[in-house]
This record gives structure tokens, C-alpha cells and sequence, in this order.
């Protein structure tokens, strides 16, 4: 097993950190406090060829592997400190993109896949309720069947891109006696009648990355926009988390080399007691050291779910120890980074409670903490 990066993979790496750092970084502060979500930035990032890395060239895409598009999201995470961008990236590429690459039909494909590679639609999937919670599937929209079209009538929650969204996959319920069975994914456009944006939801972290809650009331949609088949709602919820758990924390991975490379040069030149270099201190070089750690057993993790997917494998439990070591380990290492830098680690302007904030939210989406513990355990028949 070879994790080294091929010489397109470290050209790649460069040109994505090289573009974040000069594009992707203006006025982070004011829109973070604004719950902004850079428009522009996104375009950006679609025109650099991001946005669609794991799509096929075919749709307008990069055909980049899983191994590669790791790479690449942990370059973005590095050079760009915008977390709530990254975070609507990864929304639209693993719960919009990949269920219309996998599930959807020729003319679904060639009617979105290109038009979300290049940033142009933002997508979005529609799965959590107010009453649900963690299962996903105790689903109360419904989808009655009228004719040759589908009435939906249902709440969502906790939508990320949801104001901003210009294609939307809705899972509902065609038939309840069925449970699980029962969920479809169907495809809405934004100015489909009786769609709507509920409430714009206000989060601690991630701000730039926005949120809402969806309603359908009537909504119809024809027969030909069901993504996959009646029932298989399940399954594209399945593939996506399984992208989602392997890929949206690799620019976790970035963020933590980047803090460790800050703490070390601050630590470096900041005086203590006026009289010597803080990074003499003992209690510096173990958090440094701790960092460094578990920056490395993190990316292990990651880059081995992203390797047994690229191989054709189906990396539940891997991709599971993933998500929970990277988030974790992202956290800590936020709180060593506030802690070497002191109380100049608490103010805005240093950009480190900020990256904290948006740490915390990685053991709650795509699952969480004891989502991933049960996936891990139940393969040990627990």
C-alpha cells in the first residue's frame, strides 16, 4: 500500500494551495460574522476545476480518484480558511453530485452533472426531518403517487446550501408500511411550485456555510425525475455518506498542518517574560509534538478509505474510523493551537477561535461520534 502522491498529485496540491491563499481568503472575519456565503469564491472554485474534481470528464468533470480528490480537499483545506466554503463544497459533491453520477439516469446526468461540476447549479440533498434526528429514515415527508407525477408534502432541517441551492434531491416516503423501503429520492428544481425555504438557520461554526430548513406543500414533481428507482432512497443516502465520511474531512487534515506550521513559528518568536523563545517551554514541545501526532495517525486513517474506495471497495468501517479520528483530532488540535498562542489565540483577528468553532460541528455531520462508534462496532457483531 503506497500513499506517496503521484507528481500530477503534488502539481495538483501546489496550484489548488497556491489559488486558495490568493483567492479564497478576503474579508473571512466580515462574512463569518455575516453568515455570508461567498458566491463569488464558489465560482471561483468551480472555474478551477473543484467543484467538479470527482466527476467524470464526460459531464464536465475532473474524473479525479477518491485518492486524488482527498489530496486535492486537503491542499483546499490549507490554503483556504474559509471552512464554511470547503463544507458547501463537499455538501454538493457528496449529496448532490454523486447520487445523480450514480443512481441518476443518462438524461438526469447530462440535464445537471455538468451544470454542478462547474459550480453554475448548487445542489443539494434533502434527507433530515424535526423529528427524525439521527435516523434518517423514521421519514414523515411523503410522496403519494398521482397520475404520472408525485405529490410531496413534508418538512426538512439542517440543510446545508439550502438558500442558495438550484437543484434539490428530496427524499420521501412513497409507501410507510415499508419503512426504509419505502424512501425515494426524488429530483426538484428550485422554482418548482409549492418548494419553499422555511427558515435560515443560524449556526456557532461554519457560517459561511449556509443553512435552512425546506418545506413542500403539493409539491409535484413528474415520474421521470425519481433518482434511481422507487425505493432506493436507502441506498443513494448509503453511497453518499460513504463519500462524505471518506472526503469532507480531508481539508481538516490541511487546517491541521497549517495550525501546527502557526503554533510552531509563533512560538518561535514570542517572548516569554521577555526573556526567551516560548518554544524552549516543555509544555510547548509536547502539544507540538501531540499535534504533529495526531496529524499523522489522522491522515493514515483518511488516505486508507480513500484508497480501498479507489480500488473498488466498500469502506464502511474504514471510512467510519476516519470521520471519527479526523474530527477529533481536528478539535484538539484547534484547542492546542488557542493554547500556544494565549490569549492572543482568543481574538477574531488571529483566525484561531473561528477554526475552532467550525472544528466542533465535524463530530455531528455525515454522523455523529457514536454513529461512527456503532458502524465500527457492529463489525465486531456488537
Amino acid at each position: 500500500m503506497d500513499f506517496s502522491l503521484t507528481k500530477e498529485q503534488q502539481a495538483l496540491r501546489q496550484s489548488i494551495i497556491k489559488f486558495a491563499k490568493s483567492e479564497l481568503n478576503d474579508n473571512l472575519i466580515e462574512r463569518d460574522r455575516d453568515s455570508e456565503f461567498p458566491r463569488e469564491n464558489w465560482n471561483k472554485c468551480g472555474a478551477f476545476g473543484i467543484i467538479g474534481l470527482p466527476i467524470p470528464k464526460e459531464y464536465g468533470g475532473g474524473g479525479a480518484d477518491t485518492v486524488t480528490t482527498v489530496c486535492a480537499l486537503e491542499a483546499l483545506g490549507y490554503g483556504c480558511q474559509d471552512n464554511g466554503l470547503i463544507f458547501s463544497i463537499n455538501a454538493h459533491q457528496w449529496t448532490a453530485e454523486i447520487p445523480l453520477l450514480q443512481f441518476g439516469t443518462e438524461d438526469q446526468k447530462r440535464r445537471y452533472l455538468p451544470k454542478l461540476a462547474s459550480g453554475e447549479f448548487v445542489g443539494i440533498q434533502a434527507t433530515t426531518e424535526p423529528a427524525s434526528g439521527s435516523d434518517a429514515f423514521s421519514l414523515r415527508t411523503r410522496a403519494v403517487k398521482k397520475g404520472d407525477r408525485y405529490v410531496i408534502n413534508g418538512s426538512k432541517t439542517f440543510i446545508s446550501n439550502a438558500p442558495v441551492a438550484d437543484m434539490i434531491i428530496v427524499n420521501a416516503n412513497v409507501d410507510p408500511s415499508r419503512g426504509a423501503a419505502g424512501v425515494t429520492g426524488f429530483i426538484l428544481d428550485r422554482n418548482t411550485p409549492g418548494f419553499s425555504i422555511s427558515r435560515k438557520l443560524h449556526k456557532m461554526g461554519l457560517r459561511t456555510s449556509t443553512m435552512a430548513g425546506l418545506a413542500f406543500e403539493d409539491c409535484e414533481v413528474p415520474e421521470g425525475n425519481i433518482l434511481g428507482q422507487i425505493g432506493s432512497g436507502q441506498a443513494i443516502f448509503t453511497i453518499s455518506m460513504e463519500w462524505e465520511r471518506i472526503c469532507i474531512l480531508a481539508s481538516e487534515l490541511g487546517m491541521m498542518q497549517r495550525l501546527l506550521e502557526e503554533s510552531v513559528r509563533y512560538a518561535g518568536t514570542k517572548q516569554k517574560c521577555g526573556c526567551r523563545p516560548i518554544d524552549r517551554s516543555p509544555g510547548i514541545a509536547d502539544k507540538v509534538a501531540e499535534m504533529d501526532l495526531r496529524l499523522e495517525m489522522a491522515r493514515l486513517a483518511l488516505y486508507k478509505a480513500a484508497w480501498l474506495k479507489s480500488q473498488g471497495k466498500r469502506p464502511l468501517r474504514e471510512a467510519a474510523m476516519a470521520k471519527l479520528a479526523v474530527s477529533r483530532a481536528c478539535i484538539d488540535t484547534c484547542m492546542d493551537a488557542i493554547e500556544i498562542f494565549g490569549p492572543d489565540g482568543t481574538l477574531t483577528a488571529n483566525h484561531l477561535e473561528r477554526q475552532y468553532r467550525d472544528a466542533i460541528s465535524g463530530t455531528l455531520y455525515s454522523g455523529t461520534t457514536e454513529i461512527q462508534k456503532s458502524i465500527i462496532a457492529r463489525w465486531h457483531g456488537l
